[in-house]
Order: structure tokens, then C-alpha cells, then sequence
């Protein structure tokens, strides 16, 4: 497995570009399935979940090409299997909503349980029941969701928390189905907005995406489009992080400011200089860190993604910070690791009471999920001497060329290559 060893200390100064959203491309990949036309897709990222995610695409027949290093061509002119393998589904439970899109189209599908970081339960009862009252028969058969219908119908769906999975799966297959749907209680996220108008290029009548109630029309077929897909959100909160644990100045030039407000406002809590710039944003910090007081929520509110970074962040702030995690039961897996390099952490359950350390020092520490990783990678660019992060797979999955955009604006990172793995 690679490692990324760092060389603390250094302001990070400069400019840095975002790849396109995760959490965006991931649904949008799967919805190629509802089409037998091309569907063309820009500003698609590099990452180690997009390749599981065309390599589970593969699996059932469609096509892909890679027409430049961020442009996609998808084709599912003919759907050749219905089954979403477990070896494919198991690293990335985002493979899950490939449900809704699969039983529309095919109508039959056989999907694993998922799997993917480590960080809570996260049930799937949310999507297998909003499908299921769309008229899907599903069944739970020897680790596999296996699910029929002849033609699903729409429903009115009421779902108890805001799931941004469940929203897509049912969104996608509501898109094909006969009637309206409504979901009631939908998630708000950017990235369901950004779904919702790759499906709308597609033909689909939606309606509410960023509000709590998402109505679709159901049609009777799909076509190809074209589509561009959004900023990443989570990578630019990232970056403001990295500017300011660092005591740097960097510009992002293509950050979308409209989501970023929850983040943004704490940043500045903290004592972090953000100021809008030619389409993007400004951040530096000059001064001493301040303590916040942080609770993680659905969207609009502060994202859980975020919550390693800030919590990293705070490590170095003057006094005490406390942060509320309310969206994943097991988040706070990289506190026993940022103590390794001397944070000053105490988790009581749902909530981390960090004071703040004048120092973090380098040290040997391990990455348990996609953003803990970042998180002690950000601890590594503010401490002395030398960090090593182990199990940065972690990181490929969510953040691409991390190490190239941070050496860019004065990081002083490299990645040790596991030789053995070739």
C-alpha cells in the first residue's frame, strides 16, 4: 500500500483548481443505465470510485471510453446482466443506487450489500424501501437485495431521514416509472441537484431538487445528454482547511461559494480570512486559530465529509473546540491517530471536546476512511518534522492528484509507491 510522507511547517501559497464532485459523479455514472443512448459527461474526476464504479457499470453491459482526461462517453445500448457482484459493491456502498436505475430499465435487479468506509451502520432500508413502494418485489437473498417489476408505479414517499442514497435511487427510479412520485423529506444536497439535471437533460420531468419535496413525472423513455459535472464541495473544504491550518494564503479559483455557506461561516468563526475572487474564493489565516463549537448536519447545515478536516483544524486553534457528530455514529476513528501527533482529544460518544495544542508533531499515523485521511493529512502539513501516512487507498477514492495540487502551492509531499503491490 502507498504511503504520503509530509514535511510539515511550510504556508501553503498559491492557486488550486477542483476536480468535479465525488459524490455527484458517482449516481450520475449509474444513471447511464436508464438510457440505451450515449450519455456524455465532462469535468468527471479521476478517482479510484469512479473506476470501481465503471468497472460495476462494465459488469452489466455498458460501455465507457475516456474521450480526454475528464470527458466520458457511456453507452447502455443493451443491458447483458442485472447483478451488481458483491466484490464490486462491497468497497463502495455508493454502488447501491445503482437499484433504482437497474430495476427500471432491466426490470429485475440483484444487488450486494454494500460496504465502503467504516464510519457507521448507514442501513439501506431507506432506497429498499422507497423502491418497494414504487411496486418492486424485493427480497434479501444470500447477501444480495434482489428485486423485480414488470413496470413500476409512482408513489408518494415519505422518507424518515433525509438520505441522499435513498433520494437518487428513488429519484432515478421514479424517473422511469408510470406516474407521479413525490419524495417527501428528500435530501438537499448539491450533488442530488446535480443528478436531478443530469436526469432533466435526459428527458425526465423532476421537479423540487434543493428543497425537501422532489416531485417526478414519470415518462415513458429516457435519451442521452450531455452534462458537466459540478465542483467538488468536500475537496474545496478541504483546500480552505489546508490554507488555514497551514497559516497560508491560497486561492480556489472555481469554489462553489453558494455551497459553502455552513463551511465558510465556521471558518471565519475560527479566525480564517474568506473573501469572494474572480468567481471563487480567497482564504488565508494570519492569526492565531480560534475554538468553535461544531455540529455536523444534512445540507445546508456543516457536512460530516468536513468534520476529520475542522476537527484537525481545531487541534491548533487557542482553547477549547467541542464538535457534535450527529450524521454517522463511528466518525471520530482519526482522533486516536491526530493524538499520535499530539492533539488533545477526548471523544465521549457522539461529541469530540478537542483543545487546541500551541504544536502537533510528526508522526507515523494510519487513514481508517476517505475523509480521516485527509484530516491527518492536514495534521502532516502543520506539524514538525515528518509525518507518514499509511493506507492512503483511502484518500484515491475521494481526492485526485492530492499530492500534485498540494506540492503546487509549496506542500512539501511525496508518495512512497509500494513496489510489492505491482
Amino acid at each position: 500500500m502507498d504511503e504520503l510522507i509530509i514535511h510539515g511547517g511550510r504556508p501553503l501559497r498559491g492557486t488550486i483548481v477542483l476536480s468535479g464532485s465525488k459524490n455527484a459523479t458517482l449516481p450520475i455514472l449509474m444513471a447511464s443505465v436508464l438510457t440505451a443512448e450515449p450519455v456524455m459527461l465532462s469535468n468527471v474526476p479521476r478517482l479510484g470510485d469512479v473506476r470501481t464504479a465503471l468497472a460495476l457499470l462494465g459488469t452489466l453491459g455498458v460501455e465507457h471510453e475516456w474521450l480526454g482526461e475528464h470527458e466520458l462517453r457511456l453507452c447502455a445500448a443493451r443491458i447483458l446482466s442485472h447483478e451488481a457482484p458483491y466484490d464490486l459493491v462491497k468497497t463502495m456502498r455508493a454502488s447501491f443506487v445503482v437499484l433504482g436505475p437497474l430495476l427500471a430499465r432491466a426490470r429485475k435487479a440483484r444487488v450486494a450489500t454494500p460496504g465502503g468506509c467504516a464510519i457507521g451502520a448507514r442501513p439501506v432500508n431507506l432506497h429498499v424501501s422507497g423502491v418497494r413502494a414504487l411496486g418492486a418485489r424485493i427480497q434479501l437473498r444470500h447477501g444480495y437485495f434482489e428485486a423485480r417489476a414488470e413496470r413500476l408505479t409512482g408513489a408518494r414517499i415519505w422518507l424518515d431521514s433525509p438520505s441522499v442514497g435513498a433520494t437518487e435511487n428513488i429519484m432515478m427510479a421514479g424517473a422511469l416509472a408510470r406516474g407521479r412520485t413525490v419524495i417527501e423529506n428528500a435530501a438537499r444536497e448539491p450533488e442530488v441537484c446535480d443528478l436531478a439535471a443530469m436526469l432533466t437533460a435526459m428527458g425526465a420531468q423532476i421537479y423540487g431538487a434543493g428543497t425537501h419535496v422532489i416531485e417526478i413525472e414519470g415518462v415513458e423513455r429516457l435519451h442521452g445528454a450531455q452534462h458537466r459535472i459540478i465542483a467538488d464541495r468536500i475537496e474545496a473544504g478541504s483546500m480552505m482547511a489546508a490554507a488555514a491550518i497551514t497559516g497560508g494564503e491560497v486561492s480556489i479559483s472555481n469554489a462553489p461559494v453558494e455551497q459553502l455557506e455552513a463551511v465558510i461561516a465556521k471558518l471565519k468563526e475560527a479566525g480564517v480570512e474568506i473573501s469572494s475572487e474572480n468567481g471563487g474564493l480567497r482564504v488565508a489565516a494570519r492569526g492565531q486559530l480560534r475554538p468553535v463549537e461544531l455540529r455536523t448536519l444534512p445540507y445546508p447545515g456543516f457536512p460530516t465529509d468536513l468534520q476529520a478536516q475542522m476537527m484537525a483544524l481545531l487541534a491548533r486553534a487557542r482553547g477549547t473546540s467541542v464538535i457534535n457528530e450527529t450524521v454517522f455514529e463511528n466518525r471520530f476513528m482519526h482522533a486516536p491517530e491526530l493524538c499520535r501527533m499530539g492533539a488533545d482529544i477526548l471523544v465521549k460518544g457522539a461529541t469530540a471536546i478537542v483543545r487546541g495544542v500551541a504544536q502537533l508533531s510528526g508522526a507515523q499515523v494510519m487513514a481508517t476512511d476517505l475523509r480521516a485521511s485527509m484530516g491527518l493529512v492536514l495534521a502532516g502539513l502543520a506539524a514538525e518534522n515528518e509525518t507518514q501516512v499509511s493506507r492512503v487507498y483511502h484518500l484515491d477514492r475521494g481526492y485526485e492528484a492530492l499530492e500534485r495540487k498540494l506540492a503546487a502551492v509549496g506542500a512539501q509531499i511525496e508518495r512512497l509507491k509500494d513496489d510489492s503491490a505491482e
